[in-house]
């Protein structure tokens, strides 16, 4: 059985290794703390007109991403009523989760190697949806990408919002903090 303590993700073993090295060497830092690394990742399902419809959609999205980030999400809820989207102040609309530390390490390393490719007609995520700050944000149109997820057992596929926050300074250096966990950018 695996020491909990002893044992650290494959990803942040390689980043300590050689991904720092490799940053160092390209952006030409001249302290290590400028090297950019991984901040947190935030997870979010928006249940939208379902959830306006059936309170229990916003339970069953959040059952759904607890399991996929191996950590309890908590329900969103809506903060002020919105007559034309039959939205009440205080209704279950989603879920979502933040993740950091290994557990934030494990998910990315299972989204690049297992889930990503699952999707269909993948063809790589954009190279353009960093937002100026270093952080990048991608959606998944289904959440049954991951295997944590019994297909069977699904009442309803989910898509999926997920927002890698890093401490770089420009997108060029997130970019290519993400290239060097083997991020499938398609340009």
């Amino acid at each position: 059985m695996l020491d909990a303590a002893a044992y650290t993700p494959r990803l942040r073993t390689q980043y300590n290794e050689s991904v720092r090295a490799a940053l160092k060497e390209e952006f030409a830092y001249k302290n290590a703390m400028q090297i950019p690394r991984l901040d947190k990742i935030v997870l979010n399902i928006g249940c939208g007109a379902e959830a306006v419809r059936d309170s229990k959609k916003a339970k069953s999205a959040q059952e759904d991403l607890t399991l996929i980030a191996g950590q309890k999400a908590m329900i969103n809820i809506a903060k002020k009523s919105i007559a034309s989207f039959r939205v009440r102040e205080g209704m279950p609309l989603g879920a979502k989760v933040t993740l950091r530390g290994d557990r934030m390490y494990e998910f990315l390393d299972r989204l690049v190697t297992v889930a990503l490719p699952r999707v269909r007609d993948f063809r790589g995520v954009s190279g353009k949806s960093f937002d100026g700050g270093g952080n990048y944000a991608m959606g998944l149109k289904e959440h049954i990408v991951f295997p944590e997820i019994d297909y069977d057992k699904v009442d309803e596929v989910w898509g999926m919002d997920i927002i890698i926050c890093t401490t770089a300074k420009t997108d060029a250096e997130a970019k290519a903090l993400l290239k060097q966990f083997n991020m499938p950018f398609n340009s």
